[in-house]
């Protein structure tokens, strides 16, 4: 049976009254969809829950050296986004409140910040080097946030373009 273990930072339990505890709350609903999941699928996983900067973030980890959980991240983590909206809408139906809540399974996550990171220094570089705009692969709006944010870290500018599956991101240099 999967572990819960729960994380809260000092400062969010400060301020539980309203946000916090409403956060908590998301979190817990999350842990005990997910912990049913992985029983009927019969994975072994630990979960984790951290609140922090105004959502909540549940990660799914598995021992170390087993990828048990890789069908759960699916190519180009469709399956991890799949389930990060099931979770979301169990959320919904057991609190009638929209969650933010963020899902992360054997550090994928982290692994594609990283990704994304290179993707939007790799753009700077084409403009510091006199390309006028670029186009970059589509993306959902999570990633799109990282590479927008990181963009803007480096001191360009960057629009999202484009509708559905299709919406990406097209960097320029700053006016």
């Amino acid at each position: 049976m999967p572990e819960e273990t729960q994380i809260v930072p000092e400062e969010e339990t400060a301020t539980a009254g309203t946000g916090a505890s409403r956060l908590e709350e998301e979190g817990d609903i999350a842990a005990d969809y997910l912990e049913e999941l992985l029983d009927i699928a019969d994975i072994d996983g630990d979960i984790d829950i951290e609140v922090r900067n105004g959502r909540t973030y549940i990660s799914i980890v598995a021992e170390e050296g087993s990828d048990s959980l890789a069908n759960l991240v699916g190519e180009g983590g469709e399956v991890l986004e799949a389930l990060q909206e099931l979770t979301r809408l169990s959320v919904l139906s057991s609190t009638e409140s929209r969650s933010r809540l963020v899902l992360d399974i054997s550090g994928y996550r982290d692994r594609r910040s990283a990704e994304l990171a290179k993707i939007a220094s790799d753009a700077a570089a084409l403009i510091a080097a006199g390309t006028e705009s670029v186009a970059l692969e589509p993306m959902g709006a999570y990633e799109r946030k990282i590479v927008h944010d990181t963009i803007a870290d480096l001191g360009l500018e960057s629009e999202s373009e484009g509708e559905g599956v299709n919406r990406h991101i097209v960097v320029t240099a700053a006016q």
